[in-house]
């Protein structure tokens, strides 16, 4: 309870009466300052709020409750609240609430302009504020509950930081933005593309902790030897934004451009294509590095074969180099995948596509897995006249990272 005024200026029975009236719960306490008000008579509800620090509408309540038999009745049973009584949760209050704190999770954070590309460094003060300029009053404290239940944490700084900041970084991601907007304003697929590491099959140490019998831990290999394992699993993501579904192959041969297209080949096959039987274009958000690089001569060889395929054009957005994380499929798909496997061993492939193809989460993520026991050798090289055939357009802004491929013929 909190006192308002020091208690060398109270009397000797009044720092008697407070000694007391602290270990008194809510309801008892504003019905014993009620009673000390009535006590005192006229001025009693003035002086009991400024040596209790209660309002004085809680003492008058207080009061009032002396003679309901009711109050008395349910504090004997042990109730602090009449039943559905207290304060609601801020989601009842607003129903809106959490819808505007997604969005402004999805929103300019960092310095990076980029709604569709979830990620935070926000502080839970500067969340509420934003709410409260959109008329929902919270505290920093309901945002940073509400933050858990959505399944955010405080994380320190982790192999995130891949590279110096490129002069048009900040460009590049308004510019993804208004894209991905575009394609999504139109009911067009937008979808986010990248391979996870590599993983060993077999006994192996997967990190993180899973759920077991107390004293009975999963024994696993001392060593994790490659040349014990039973192989590599390769996962290639294409994960669909608007719809919150993904496709996951895993691939045993090595992540090239032409693993990488085949992979966005079955996603389209098995979920795109009956999601979008309209499309009339596709937008691919992928890394500016590895088995889909913007400098790949093979990623837009191969692209170029899929979009002849499909008769559509598509359109590639890389992300500016050292921003890898950003990635959504990252923080919307691989990181859950992550902690779905972890302290699991990953003793087989089909435990593997198991655990791929369980992962779920509260807002709705659904995740196919397949195996690829295609054979993708790496050294392929292609030549200028290949290139020369290609029928791409590079964007106005930043073409190198910005264009599309265009089929050279209706299939």
């Amino acid at each position: 309870m909190t006192i308002s005024e020091s208690t060398t200026s109270l009397s000797r029975s009044e720092r008697r009466w407070l000694k007391v009236f602290s270990i008194f719960d809510e309801a008892q306490a504003r019905i014993v300052a009620g009673e000390r008000a009535v006590e005192l008579g006229r001025g009693g509800v003035a002086r009991v709020a400024s040596i209790t620090g209660m309002s004085r509408a809680t003492i008058s309540r207080g009061k009032a409750e002396l003679s309901n038999t009711a109050t008395f009745e349910r504090l004997r049973r042990g109730r602090v609240r009449r039943q559905g009584g207290g304060r609601k949760r801020a989601d009842v209050v607003n129903p809106s609430f959490p819808e505007r704190l997604e969005r402004i999770l999805e929103e300019t954070t960092g310095g990076d302009p980029s709604s569709h590309l979830k990620w935070t460094c926000r502080s839970t003060r500067d969340m509420a504020e934003e709410l409260a300029r959109q008329g929902v009053s919270v505290s920093s404290v309901t945002v940073a509950h509400y933050l858990h239940e959505l399944g955010y944490s405080l994380q320190a700084n982790f192999k995130t930081k891949e590279g110096g900041h490129h002069p048009d970084r900040d460009g590049q991601f308004r510019y993804i933005n208004r894209v991905v907007d575009d394609f999504l304003k139109a009911g067009e697929p937008v979808i986010s593309v990248d391979a996870k590491k590599k993983e060993l099959i077999g006994e192996f140490r997967n990190p993180g902790r899973s759920w077991r019998k107390r004293g009975q831990p999963r024994e696993v290999s001392a060593y994790d030897f490659p040349s014990k394992a039973i192989g590599k699993a390769i996962p290639y993501a294409t994960y669909d934004v608007a719809e919150n579904k993904a496709l996951v192959s895993v691939g045993v041969s090595h992540d090239t451009a032409a693993f990488a297209v085949e992979s966005i080949r079955r996603w389209w096959k098995r979920l795109g294509k009956r999601r979008y039987p309209k499309a009339q274009r596709i937008l691919i958000c992928a890394d500016g590095g590895g088995s889909n690089g913007s400098r790949l001569r093979g990623w837009k060889v191969h692209l170029q074969a899929f979009s002849d395929e499909l008769g559509i054009p598509i359109t590639v957005c890389h992300y500016p180099p050292g921003t890898s994380k950003w990635n959504r499929v990252e923080h919307r798909l691989f990181s859950f995948i992550s902690l779905h496997w972890r302290g699991e061993p990953l003793t087989t492939y089909e435990a593997a596509i198991q655990l791929i193809g369980t992962t779920t989460t509260k807002s709705g993520l659904d995740v196919k897995a397949q195996m690829d026991w295609g054979d993708y050798p790496t050294g392929v090289k292609f030549s200028k006249s290949a290139m020369k055939e290609l029928n791409l357009t590079q964007h106005e802004y930043h073409g190198n990272w910005n264009y599309t491929m265009t089929p050279n013929h209706k299939p």
